[in-house]
């Protein structure tokens, strides 16, 4: 019983996936220009308008998508054998808005931001 008690925290912690991509980013809100540059590398793309300077960034990774363990096709004329697993390309769109030089907010677009 003393062995199941002490091994809960440790189950627990296994389960502990880190920091969200949002509590990532709000780390950035108050910091400077040059230190969101410092962190993520230079922008791929920047805008001004009033008064707002807006910083787009690119994150690509490339994840695993499982093969279909019961093949191509389905129903009577389902094939027997298995699809193999593929790679694909998934993207994230991270931008600040700094105003006086200062990041105020920030935005996560694309299908690889959910990591």
């Amino acid at each position: 019983m003393r062995r199941l008690i002490l091994a809960i925290p440790l189950l627990l912690g296994a389960c502990a996936t880190g920091p969200t991509l949002d509590q990532q980013l709000s780390t950035f809100v108050g910091q400077s220009e040059g230190d969101v540059v410092t962190r993520l590398g230079v922008p791929v793309r920047t805008y001004e308008t009033e008064g707002r300077r807006f910083l787009q960034f690119e994150q690509y990774r490339t994840v695993i998508v499982p093969g279909d363990p019961w093949g191509y096709g389905g129903g009577y004329y389902r094939r027997p054998w298995i699809s193999p697993s593929t790679y694909a390309t998934v993207r994230c769109d991270l931008t600040f808005t700094l105003r006086g030089g200062r990041v105020e907010s920030y935005a996560a677009r694309g299908d690889g931001c959910g990591y």
